[in-house]
């Protein structure tokens, strides 16, 4: 079966993705909207201050995956999601089930990545 026909398939699973996304970042700032406690002790305030820190990383991360989401939802609608931004093969369906962001197919992400490895050397 080609990843064309499971375009619904693919959508829906991206848009769950993104609702999950959202309505963690909706949690997180409910919580940092919440009057600060006042801490007695510095190293209990440095803790909530760095769970802080920590929760901004990863909504951060999570907002470049919303693009990424948004990007291949658009690729749905334009018929052309599963295919290589580089090679122009049909990505396969487990590394899309896996990974549904992903605009390469398996060979040429490990030669990008071994690029950047080389490089990095």
């Amino acid at each position: 079966m080609e990843i064309k026909d499971r375009y619904d398939e693919f959508r829906a699973l991206l848009l769950k993705e993104k609702q999950q996304i959202l309505e963690e970042a909706s949690r997180t700032v409910d919580g940092m909207n919440k009057k600060d406690v006042a801490f007695a002790d510095p190293i209990d305030r440095a803790s909530m201050e760095s769970d802080r820190n920590f929760q901004l990383r990863v909504r951060d991360r999570e907002r470049k995956l919303l693009k990424k989401i948004d990007e291949a939802l658009l690729m749905i609608e334009k018929k052309t999601y599963g295919k290589c931004e580089i090679c122009s093969g049909e990505i396969e369906y487990e590394r899309l089930k896996a990974r549904p962001v992903t605009t390469m197919c398996i060979e040429c992400k490990n030669e990008q990545e071994e690029e950047e490895r080389r490089r990095a050397e």
